[in-house]
């Protein structure tokens, strides 16, 4: 894809010791996204095998992803289009639970308002609006 970036880099010295902090912060642009309506896919820190992972958070993200993955394949997206869109679309991930032992729970923020078409769960089910006949080209060492 296209795109364009601007930064401004500040340097302070000694800013490790004065804020006590390891990594880089980082302040958002003034000129962000602005979505209003969000479907959130759930995982817990159980893995595709049925197998628990003890508080494991990057499991739980990890079945966020894959629930809203097999959500879009639905629509008639491939696996790769789904998970290319999860790649550059404006989504938010977040650590919502890591106190429900022995379970973590993360979400995954998709922004409905970058369809041409209604992704909402309705009674009717999905209606598949892609063709999929255009597969996206993976690595070949995968």
């Amino acid at each position: 894809m296209a795109g364009w970036l601007h930064i401004k880099v500040g340097v302070i010295k000694d800013g490790v010791a004065k804020y006590g902090i390891r990594n880089p912060i980082f302040r958002p642009s003034p000129i962000t996204p602005n979505y209003k309506d969000y479907l959130i896919f759930e995982g817990i820190s159980v893995d595709e095998s049925g197998a628990q992972h003890y508080l494991d958070v990057h499991v739980a993200y990890r079945q966020a992803c894959l629930n809203a993955i097999e959500y879009l394949k639905k629509f008639g997206y491939s696996g790769a289009q789904a998970y290319s869109i999860l790649g550059v679309a404006p989504v938010q991930g977040h650590i919502s639970g890591v106190v429900d032992i022995p379970n973590a729970c993360a979400t995954l923020y998709l922004p409905t308002e970058i369809f041409d078409f209604d992704i909402m769960p309705n009674a009717a089910g999905p209606t598949k609006f892609i063709a999929g006949g255009v597969d996206m080209p993976t690595s070949p060492d995968v």
